[in-house]
């Protein structure tokens, strides 16, 4: 018995003096460990370190610099005053010019823009097309005046939890160039906005909890390498929301660039009808309609303008249109989201209620006057 314990003792201590030495040549065999003294705090940055750290801090200054110079600010000038501010980014040049991407509402109404560079120098710029529905515009401005440019990305590509960052003005000249960075909250949300003083339109947006502020308008929503996804447009607005900010992918905004160049209206086409929300029951109540209880979605119909489409379907007052070309529409602008997909002279199929049976007609496009 004694004599076992006495081998257990033996066989513990060479263990030990095993094992000391084995962690040993593994220690000065390993740089990562070996060139560290010192502890490391949670921002990747090291106290009283001798040597070299190898720490990936996650940062984003070398896509930022990428960027940067490409953005700038926007004063929109009424007279001699600013009446608003905004960002934007310079997205080509050619043999004369720089073309700089913005929202719509950045320049609207204005008599002057003004874009000021990440060097401070303001130059003046031109409006060569503008849309309120999708909510951009293109300004030209001198080459010799473009510092750089971005580089176009893919947000379809893009998946949720993605970093992603901005670069804006936001709140005007004091904080221009500021970066802030987030996620991809979301993709394909839709958020309705009010064009004519009524919730009568819906974009399809991205989704980023980076932060956005008045200010941040038409400036780009970039991916962790630096390449441009969509652009900053609008937030939610709420005193219990927080970061809910939203930018127009940049494959829609690229697809009407060369008509907003070219400073060509886009043509939208129209089914030819005035309507009311199924939800707005007071309309409907002095217009004289009474729907079913169980019809929560979709327009309906009050009246049919001569010599268009709709005057030549089967539509008439009190139909209630639930879709168009199969798709759900839930109320006046979802319909005009699905409509302008459509070109003047396409043949579209309508399915909607009377008397509590659906049916279906077809309208050939004519244009919005």
């Amino acid at each position: 018995m004694e004599k076992s314990r006495i081998n257990f003792v033996i066989y513990l201590f060479v263990a030990f003096i095993l094992g000391g030495l084995l962690m040993y040549f593994i220690s000065i065999n390993t740089p990562a460990l070996s060139s560290v003294s010192g502890t490391t705090s949670g921002n990747g940055t090291c106290r009283a370190c001798s040597g070299t750290v190898i720490v990936n801090d996650g940062s984003l200054s070398a896509s930022v610099e990428k960027a940067y110079d490409a953005v700038m600010m926007v004063r929109n000038y009424k007279g001699e005053n600013i009446q608003s501010t905004g960002s934007g980014f310079v997205y080509k040049t050619d043999d004369k010019y720089g073309y700089f991407l913005t929202n719509h509402h950045v320049i609207e109404n204005s008599d002057k823009i003004t874009l000021i560079r990440s060097d401070d120098k303001e130059i003046e710029g031109v409006v060569l097309g503008s849309d309120e529905y999708l909510d951009l515009a293109v300004v030209r401005i001198a080459k010799a005046d473009v510092i750089d440019t971005v580089a176009i990305g893919n947000s379809e590509s893009s998946k949720l939890g993605d970093t992603v960052f901005t670069i804006g003005s936001p709140l005007g000249y004091e904080y221009r160039g500021t970066v802030t960075d987030g996620i991809l909250s979301g993709k394909d949300r839709f958020v309705t906005v009010s064009l004519t003083g009524t919730n009568d339109w819906v974009m399809k947006v991205l989704q980023t909890n980076a932060a956005v502020n008045p200010g941040n308008s038409g400036g780009p929503l970039l991916n962790a390498k630096g390449e441009v996804i969509g652009i900053i447009s609008l937030k939610l607005v709420q005193t219990e929301v927080e970061n809910m900010g939203f930018a127009i992918p940049i494959e829609y905004a690229m697809s009407h660039i060369e008509s907003l160049e070219n400073g060509k209206a886009i043509v939208r086409p129209m089914l030819g009808i005035s309507m009311i929300n199924v939800t707005d029951t007071y309309s409907l109540y002095r217009n004289g309609i009474m729907l079913n209880d169980n019809i929560t979605s979709g327009v309906v119909v009050m009246e049919v303008t001569a010599n268009t489409g709709a005057s030549k379907s089967d539509l008439k007052k009190g139909d209630v249109i639930t879709k168009l070309n199969d798709v759900a529409v839930q109320n006046s602008a979802y319909l005009r989201y699905e409509l302008y997909k459509y070109n003047v002279g396409d043949t579209i199929t309508i399915t909607y209620l009377r008397d509590g049976k659906e049916k279906t007609t077809k309208i050939t496009l004519t244009e919005y006057k």
